[in-house]
């Protein structure tokens, strides 16, 4: 269930796929649309790696700061596309107990992804923002971006750790969801900023691109280097 009044979308867009040529554009679609939720002196979080060509336009949109919110998923060794929890950049782990006895995972197995998932975030961490500490939070409007929420639960490890941080206001910003996450993160007390809302059994972030890639981890870091040296240019 969904909590209208704390999403903002395009009705247009609902249940359509192939709206955005690409993330860029995405992400201008999306600024122009979260600009009614950002308060003053918004902090935008770009979620690694997809979210980084997403943030780096709604933070251009805004003309505010921009940083990452190392996330990551939590898998099962033999299938990468199936996630079971996420760890956010302070720690936070967010398990989905429902899903895990479906996988067949023991505790040792779910202890073994969790450690392994900690150390691919402290990787990040310091791949995309070397020895910086985390910019401060307390009282200010923070902004998750990622490409897209299928089923939510990275998205909610991240506003967990953003709400750690005594962030002010949280605002999740994606170019496409599913309804059902999207209630997800409504429930959990945020607001929504959500171009394209689909409902339906199957869902997939990529169907709402006309152009799709794995964005690399290189390719993240190039943008987050432009962007701190003002170097990213506007529709282009």
């Amino acid at each position: 269930m969904i909590e209208a009044s704390r999403v903002v979308d395009i009705p247009e867009f609902r249940n359509r796929i192939g709206v955005f040529r690409d993330r860029r554009e995405a992400g201008e679609i999306l600024g122009k649309l979260v600009k009614s939720l950002a308060g003053q002196d918004p902090l935008v979080l770009a979620v690694p790696a997809g979210g980084v060509p997403v943030a780096v336009e709604v933070a251009m949109a805004l003309d505010c700061a921009l940083d990452v919110a190392v996330v990551s998923k939590i898998t099962p060794p033999d299938n990468t596309e199936v996630g079971y929890g996420a760890v956010a950049f302070d720690g936070s782990v967010k398990l989905n107990r429902d899903i895990i006895p479906r996988l067949g995972l023991g505790e040792d197995q779910v202890k073994e992804g969790m450690e392994a998932t900690r150390r691919k975030v402290a990787r990040r961490m310091v791949l995309f923002r070397g020895e910086r500490p985390m910019p401060g939070m307390a009282g200010r409007t923070v902004i998750l971006v990622d490409d897209g929420l299928a089923s939510g639960y990275t998205m909610l490890t991240a506003l967990e750790a953003v709400r750690n941080a005594a962030a002010g206001a949280a605002v999740v910003a994606v170019p496409t969801g599913h309804q059902e996450a999207v209630g997800k993160m409504t429930r959990a007390g945020a607001l929504v900023c959500c171009a394209n809302l689909r409902a339906g059994w199957r869902f997939a972030v990529a169907d709402a691109y006309r152009e799709w890639y794995d964005v690399s981890e290189e390719e993240a870091c190039v943008l987050l280097e432009k962007f701190a040296a003002g170097r990213v240019e506007k529709g282009g």
